[in-house]
């Protein structure tokens, strides 16, 4: 079992002023995996002060050392990799080869693409003054603070490493809020900070739960921005908290995102993709494909492909190297999902595979079956509501621009694609996708790529030269010639 007696504050591992513990479940047996302190508001306060101190020096320090860091915690993040999956794996759920080739490898690439980034920030920009010739403005790039970063379970070190590898690059120092069902990755890259010799106060680490240790890092007035992401009702609550002492506030929220097949497409490869892409950590994926938008001439033979797509995957414990497909979360994210496949039968969609029950054999551990709704009208709660899990609906469309409508009659606007033989065609129609990002053919993933969503999928945007931008401020130094 994996047991953290303290957090991390300061540079040092220093006990809880709370008493108190958080159990980690392992979600494949049920069975306790790690323990980690239940931290309260003293632990907030401690770890911000550490971190206000750290602020000045740290953000003042030369970019290529701040550079050098970043360097080493990459370093150690690619070390640790079969370490890392495996504690993601026990905790999180996700098969151990996903955890491998996706959570710790994710981390570690986008980690490793701020060690450049650091550097950025001693640029300047030099602006002529329209008004006075003989006068200009140089334009700086500071640390915007003190962050506090609280984190997702879904892909829970990837994630925290997309806020933690900006923030350092800025010049940025950091309360860090894991969360309660994932925390104890944290705790590993809490150990590469102090093995690579960060300085003291500029990581600190504080677990619990949302509602004492995030309230408490989203009110308090020395902290100068918060960066989440998670659910958008509490995104909503954070914001609320954050703009009493008007903190910047970054929000990666929910999504809905759909995947339209054009009829020129290749419609098995489109089906056989979303379909992964959708089950992939059971679901669990704020990007996930939970909408299948498939041309009314084509939806009974995409039926079949769907069909056989789900057969192909194998559900069952996480360590199991055979399994393309472990369990939820916990207890509660389960029975979220199983209440949602409820709510579509008695909406009146079609249940073509999957359902409530536990997939066979699988009585303990928190699974659930990969499920697959057709003949789903965009207006049911299964298409509307962000179910976070291994449930995709299927609906129909006439032509380009009721698929379009469709796809952005949606509170959320997070992530899409499109499949077609054309690609100018699907590039235009992505065009008109109104959502942060939009993958064509199957495109991969890219942790250079600005990540962040419209409407209510949140504000902000995460990875890449606009990542680190979240975490700086602008200052226009006005100079005029010495006559």
């Amino acid at each position: 079992m994996h047991k953290y007696n303290d957090i991390y504050i300061n540079g040092a591992w220093v006990n809880s002023s709370s008493d108190e513990v958080i159990e980690v479940i392992n979600p494949s047996s049920e069975s306790i995996c790690g323990e980690v302190p239940a931290g309260n508001a003293d632990d907030v306060e401690d770890a911000v002060k550490a971190a206000r101190d750290a602020f000045s020096s740290w953000s003042n320090t030369d970019a290529g050392v701040r550079s050098d860091f970043i360097r080493a915690i990459t370093e150690r993040l690619c070390e640790k990799q079969s370490q890392i999956a495996k504690v993601i794996s026990e905790e999180q759920g996700s098969p151990l080869q996903f955890s491998n080739d996706v959570q710790a490898t994710l981390a570690s690439l986008v980690m490793g693409s701020y060690v450049d980034k650091a550097i950025d920030m001693e640029s300047v920009e030099i602006l002529g003054n329209s008004i006075d010739s003989a006068a200009c403005s140089n334009v700086v790039k500071e640390a915007v603070g003190v962050c506090a970063l609280i984190t997702p379970w879904n892909y829970p070190l990837h994630q925290l490493v997309t806020k933690v590898a900006p923030a350092l690059a800025a010049g940025c120092t950091m309360v860090v809020k894991p969360p309660r069902e994932a925390p104890l990755n944290a705790f590993l890259l809490a150990e590469i900070m102090h093995e690579v010799g960060l300085p003291k106060g500029v990581f600190n680490l504080v677990s619990g739960s949302g509602a004492v240790v995030g309230e408490a890092l989203c009110s308090h007035p020395e902290v100068d921005m918060v960066s989440f992401t998670g659910s958008t009702s509490a995104g909503s609550r954070i914001t609320e908290l954050a703009s009493k002492s008007i903190k910047r506030v970054c929000l990666e929220l929910g999504g809905k995102s759909a995947c339209v097949v054009l009829d020129d497409a290749d419609l098995e490869q489109a089906i056989e993709h979303t379909v992964y892409q959708n089950m992939a950590n059971s679901g669990q994926t704020c990007t996930a494909l939970s909408r299948l938008l498939i041309p009314a001439s084509r939806y009974e033979e995409a039926k079949e492909l769907l069909k056989k797509s789900v057969a192909a995957i194998s559900v069952g414990s996480a360590d199991d190297p055979s399994i393309s497909m472990g369990p939820m979360v916990s207890e509660n994210q389960r029975r979220s999902v199983q209440s949602y496949i409820r709510i579509g039968r008695e909406e009146g969609a079609t249940l073509l595979c999957g359902g409530e029950d536990a997939p066979e054999g699988l009585d303990t551990g928190y699974y659930v079956k990969p499920t697959i709704f057709v003949d789903v009208d965009n207006s049911m709660r299964i298409a509307q509501e962000e179910v976070f899990g291994p449930v995709l609906c299927v609906i129909p469309y006439l032509d380009d621009d009721e698929a379009v409508d469709i796809t952005n009659d949606s509170p959320f606007g997070l992530s899409g694609a499109v499949w077609s033989g054309d690609e100018n065609r699907a590039m235009t129609l992505a065009k008109r996708l109104r959502t942060g990002q939009v993958f064509i053919n199957g495109a991969t993933f890219n942790p250079q790529a600005p990540f962040g969503g419209y409407k209510q999928s949140g504000n902000g945007r995460e990875l890449g030269v606009e990542g680190l931008n979240e975490f700086v401020e602008l200052k226009a130094i006005q100079v005029r010639a010495a006559v």
